[in-house]
């Protein structure tokens, strides 16, 4: 099993995508983070059951996140 913070450092400027605790979807490169895993994504793309737009660069806060993945 892979350490979350590991996951993060290891993902460093490359794109990831990310479920919200609202059933959003994110994907974009991330940029970086910090102790708490808010993490700063850029280009990024938010897609859900009823839309798809381009979000640009976002700050999300760590205790929003469910899962991350690399894509």
């Amino acid at each position: 099993m892979i350490m979350p913070m590991k996951m993060l450092e290891e993902n460093l400027n490359k794109k990831v995508a990310l479920l919200l605790k609202d059933n959003r979807s994110l994907q974009g490169v991330l940029s970086g983070f910090d102790e708490y895993m808010n993490m700063v994504l850029d280009n990024v793309e938010e897609s859900s059951e009823s839309l798809n737009r381009k979000l640009g660069t976002v700050i999300i806060r760590g205790s929003n996140v469910v899962r991350i993945v690399p894509v």
